[in-house]
């Protein structure tokens, strides 16, 4: 039964850093068939997952992204990739700062981290990716600082499983 639980949350680790990918659900099911004694393990797998994710977004080329986008024919996603690339951090954040919408502009800079956790846990965020699809571009953002990103991801998934595991129920799951 350990290796099947094993199996099962390396699965769940992989499947949540995968952009558009509900792995959330998997989670939840193992929250519901074991309760209290895999919160700490389902809440391991998915910081495990997110941080996958992020990491994969921070080592992906521009160039393999550029081609991807002009595959599916995303011409102004492909020209933002273009100008972004050769940007260093700083340029690269008040680019994107200035093209925000004026009520935006304090979340992506000063606000950044909070704002990662708010997206990470924000019901129908398969919308833009899922949990792995936001990771992904946050790494590929190169605006997050990887220990800084590590403690927000592990912070902004902790409720659900450290209610579950303080509480012994699941019943507050949906």
């Amino acid at each position: 039964m350990i290796g099947v639980l094993t199996v099962l949350l390396l699965a769940y680790a992989l499947l949540i850093a995968v952009p558009f990918m509900p792995g959330i659900e998997i989670g939840v099911s193992l929250l519901i068939l074991k309760g209290a004694a895999i919160a700490p393990l389902v809440y391991l797998a998915t910081v495990l997952g997110l941080l996958i994710a992020f990491a994969a977004g921070r080592f992906l080329p521009h160039g393999w992204l550029h081609g991807m986008l002009a595959d599916l024919r995303l011409e102004r996603a492909c020209l933002l990739v273009d100008r972004l690339a050769p940007m260093t951090r700083e340029e690269r954040l008040s680019h994107l700062t200035d093209r925000a919408p004026r009520w935006l502009r304090p979340l992506i800079g000063a606000w950044r981290y909070p704002l990662l956790a708010a997206l990470i846990n924000v019901p129908g965020n398969a919308v833009v990716g899922g949990g792995g699809g936001i990771a992904l571009t946050a790494g590929f953002s190169r605006l997050f600082r990887p220990g800084w990103t590590a403690l927000t991801v592990a912070l902004a998934v902790a409720p659900v499983p450290l209610i579950v595991w303080l509480t012994g129920t699941t019943d507050l799951l949906p």
